[in-house]
């Protein structure tokens, strides 16, 4: 039972979490489970320099559409792909938690 309630919260608590600070954490985390070392991240640090590679951003977007029930890449055909974390995380703040 105790396990149920702390899932619970933590979903609770992941549901209400900003997008910049629910992708900031989740990129931490693939990263440490992928052993890569990210870069200092900040808005303008381009993407392709942060230290993920191309299957810890599938596995970052896969994560965060099952977080939030959307996919801002496949929404839209004039969706821009990011080139910045910060453009990133930009596409994630219209999206309901």
């Amino acid at each position: 039972m105790v396990n149920r309630a702390l899932s619970y919260f933590v979903t609770k608590q992941e549901k209400t979490m900003p997008a910049r600070s629910r992708i900031l954490q989740a990129m931490q985390e693939i990263a440490a489970a992928q052993k890569k070392t990210l870069a200092p991240l900040s808005d303008d640090l381009p993407l392709t320099n942060s230290g993920l590679d191309s299957l810890c951003f599938a596995l970052l977007v896969a994560r965060l559409e099952d977080e939030t029930g959307r996919d801002p890449f496949s929404e839209s055909d004039e969706v821009s792909f990011p080139v910045t974390l910060g453009e990133f995380i930009a596409l994630y703040d219209h999206v309901p938690a």
